[in-house]
Parts: structure tokens; C-alpha cells; sequence
């Protein structure tokens, strides 16, 4: 399969199989178009008018060496393996510890509906508890030494004692089962004072910030519950505390949603602040919502990502870069084949962990009964569900088969899917679409850092 985009100036050929990228000119884009249905003759007799006949060949004659060195038309040789991948034992190697379902912010987007989580009471998570889902972890993740942990909610510094006890904890077990804990904290930011960033930043791997923005788009759907506005409240301590990490291991993270649809200028907003790790991601809602993107939204959304690209490029090449979560792509390394196939490991190895103890098969699927998993006391119970959601990758969604972008969002979002079409081997459109686009925009950042 071959996906073939034009952006910024750069001819894009991606062959979707091998991974490989080829920047091209002019004459073997088109070449590249024609080449499957059609011989060397009838590709020179359709261009000529536009390209000389000996150029035509010459380009023509790259492809089919291309071809031969399985860099272009390459088959697809990881189906068979999806099967190896499945038949795998279950070893769970990532948590996310609900810490606290409260929380003292009144987001408008947030599926934690404030922590309560469909309806759920808000409550904290007892030591005795988050404990317990340390022992689970270790008990359950075989032979992986690195094991990942992310203090959530709600707001996790309304628990935050719990949350150092743990951490201590985690630093004793650790030891005894030669194991390595990597602990994240997600937080709104009100809460942060110098305590939480001096203990952050000797215990916390990553840092996710949430802020959406420019002031009158934050403060519109991250309100505090009497109505003001949060964001002269966190920006001060966001930048603080990102400039006491260096600048690194840390991300401010927003949603943009139908208010906002030219987010190019929130992520902009947020550089020009001084942050250099961002992240701005789309708002997923229902169609009923009025903050909700939908399909008619998709054009001004390309569009905006398209413009952030370009003044990226521009950005690096002035020495004022900063990354963009949602087009960082190693196109040199990158996940495992396994990993490019089935995603997360939502619900086999990645779970998350209620104050109660209730596991889901991630922090979106909590309050669905439907999808509990079971407790960190007595384990695992629906093992249906954990063989469906093993079962699930590129090859159980028909709509993923033909998708250029397969192995780099690897069939996208479970709970999006489950949200949306009632099936996890389903595919959420909107996000698509985006996913797709934001691929397009992150090789050609490649490109142009090559071409610099």
C-alpha cells in the first residue's frame, strides 16, 4: 500500500507497509501515481506533456529498483504475526491509580464528570487500597523489570499525602521483586506549591499539565464550580515548575473543542509562554454536546494543523523549537511490531484502578460497569473481556485494513471506538480523520528537519 500526500512544499510517498518515507520530486510523485496499473510505455505516453520522456524513465527506472529493495509497493508481512501477538500471556506493565475521584475544578469536556465518573460518589483512595494495586502490579506483570504507574483523577493533589505514602511504598517493593517503578502525575495545577514540584521532581517521570490555552478558551471550559476562570491561578506555577525540569519531562496538555477550532493559536499561545513539551488534543463528546467537533469541522481542522506545521518549520529553523505531542513519530525506531498492531494494551496491559479497587481496562472505561474487570483484592474476573481486548488491533477493524496510518495510531482508540459505535473493534470517524492528518503533518516535520 502507498499513501501519497502533498504539504508545505514537500512531495510525500509513504509506502505503508515497510515504513519507509521517500521525499520526492515532481516527476516521480506522478510516476509513483501510475506506476501499479500501469507499464513503463504507458506511464512515459501519460506524462510527457508534463515532463521530458528521458526523465519520465530515468524515474520510472528508480521505482522499479525502489521495489526490488522492498522500500515501495512492499507487502503486508505482519497479519500472520497478530496471531503469535494474541496467544501471548497477559502481563500488565501499566496503571493508572485513580487517586482521587473529586476534583475542584468544573470542566465542561471532562469524561470524569469532576471525578464522580457516571454517577459514581466522589471519594479518595485509601493507602490500604492504592497499596494493594502496587502488590497487583507486581504480581501480575511476569517478567517486565519497568513497570509504569500515573497518579490520576479527578485532581490527584487532593490526595496527595496518599500519593507520596505510595511512591514510598513503590520505592520499597521495587527492591525486593527487582522491579523499576516509572511514577507520572497528571494534574489541573491548582494545588501545586513547592512541595508537590520538589517531591515531582525527584519522584515523577513525567509531568502532564492540563491547560487549554489562550485565558478566555481556558477559562471557558476550565472554570472553577463558582465560575472563575483558572488560568491566571495555574500559568504562573505551570511555567515555574516546567522551568525546574529543565524543560523536559513534563507536558502542558489541552483539549480544543468547536470553541476553539483554530487551536494552531493555543498551541502557539502556550510556546510563546515559554513551554517547549505541548500537547493539544481534540475533545471527544457527544454530537449533542455544543463544544462537540464533528465531521463538518474536519477541512478548518486540517487546515489549522497544516498552519502549525509550517510555523514549526519555521520555529526550528529561527532556534526556537518546541515539540508538539501529536507529531512526534520516531520513524528510525519506534514501538514494536506487536505495539504498532494492537496499541495501549488497554484491558490486558495497561489497567486502570478505581479508590475502591475496581479494575477497568483504562481510565476511560471506569463507571461502565459493562467493562469491570474485576478488584485489585480478587484479581481478574471477566478474562472474557481481557481475550477481547487482546484480540483487538489493525486486523479485528475492517475499516483500519486499508488505512494508511495503521501502524502509527494502531487502530486508534478503544474507548473512543466503544463510545461511539458500541464495539472496541470499531473506529471513532472524527478521530480518525485527525489521526490521519496529524500523521501527514509529522513526516513532513521530519522532512523538513532533514532538509534543513
Amino acid at each position: 500500500m502507498i499513501h501519497q500526500y502533498k504539504n508545505n512544499g514537500y512531495n510525500i510517498v509513504l509506502d505503508v507497509n515497510s515504513g519507509a518515507i521517500h521525499v520526492v520530486d515532481d516527476v516521480a510523485y506522478d510516476v509513483i501515481e501510475l506506476f501499479e496499473d500501469h507499464d513503463k510505455d504507458a506511464v512515459i505516453s501519460r506524462l510527457k506533456n508534463k515532463y521530458s520522456e528521458e526523465d519520465i524513465s530515468a524515474s520510472y527506472d528508480e521505482v522499479v529498483q525502489l521495489k526490488n529493495e522492498k522500500a515501495l509497493f512492499t507487502e503486508d508481512d505482519y497479519e500472520d504475526y497478530i496471531i503469535d501477538v494474541t496467544k501471548r500471556p497477559t502481563v500488565v506493565k501499566a496503571m493508572c491509580l485513580h487517586i482521587s475521584h473529586d476534583c475542584n475544578l468544573s470542566c465542561k469536556y471532562c469524561f470524569a464528570e469532576e471525578g464522580e465518573y457516571h454517577g459514581k460518589k466522589r471519594e479518595l483512595m485509601p493507602f490500604e487500597v492504592g497499596k494493594a494495586a502496587l502488590d497487583y502490579l507486581v504480581a501480575h506483570s511476569g517478567h517486565r523489570r519497568n513497570l509504569e504507574v500515573d497518579f490520576f483523577g479527578g485532581e490527584p493533589l487532593m490526595n496527595f499525602d496518599v500519593v507520596k505514602q505510595l511512591v514510598a511504598y513503590g520505592r520499597e517493593i521495587e527492591k525486593e521483586h527487582d522491579k523499576k517503578f516509572r511514577f507520572t502525575l497528571t494534574t489541573n495545577g491548582t494545588l501545586i506549591d513547592d512541595d508537590v514540584i520538589g517531591f515531582a521532581n525527584k519522584e515523577m517521570s513525567n509531568v502532564v499539565m492540563s491547560i487549554d490555552g489562550r485565558k478566555e478558551i481556558n477559562d471557558r471550559m476550565r472554570p472553577f464550580p463558582k465560575g472563575a476562570g483558572s488560568y491566571d491561578v495555574i500559568v504562573p506555577k505551570f511555567k515555574h515548575f516546567a522551568e525546574t525540569r529543565d524543560q523536559q519531562n513534563y507536558y502542558v496538555r489541552g483539549t480544543y473543542t468547536s470553541f476553539n477550532k483554530d487551536f494552531s493559536n493555543d498551541v502557539l499561545h502556550l510556546a510563546d509562554l515559554g513551554f517547549e513539551q505541548i500537547s493539544v488534543e481534540p475533545v471527544v463528546a457527544k454530537p449533542e454536546d455544543d463544544y462537540a467537533l464533528r465531521e463538518s469541522d474536519l477541512p478548518e481542522l486540517f487546515e489549522e494543523y497544516d498552519k502549525l506545521t509550517a510555523e514549526m518549520i519555521k520555529r526550528r529553523r529561527e532556534g526556537n523549537a518546541f515539540n508538539f505531542f501529536h507529531f512526534m513519530i520516531d520513524l528510525e525506531g519506534g514501538p514494536c511490531v506487536a505495539k504498532r498492531l494492537s496499541g495501549c494494551g488497554s484491558g490486558t496491559e495497561y489497567v486502570a484502578v478505581t479508590p475502591g479497587g475496581d479494575i477497568y481496562p483504562c481510565h476511560q472505561f471506569v463507571g461502565e460497569e459493562e467493562m469491570k474487570l474485576g478488584d485489585v483484592f480478587s484479581g481478574i474476573e471477566r478474562t472474557d473481556l481481557v481475550d477481547k481486548f487482546k484480540k483487538c488491533n489493525v486486523y479485528s477493524k475492517p475499516e483500519c485494513r486499508e488505512c494508511f496510518a495503521r501502524f502509527y495510531c494502531s487502530g486508534g482508540c478503544a474507548a473512543n471506538a466503544y463510545n461511539f459505535v458500541g464495539d472496541i473493534n470499531g473506529n471513532y470517524k472524527v478521530g480518525c480523520e485527525l489521526q490521519k492528518k496529524r500523521v501527514e503533518c509529522a513526516i513532513v516535520l521530519k522532512a523538513a528537519d532533514l532538509d534543513n
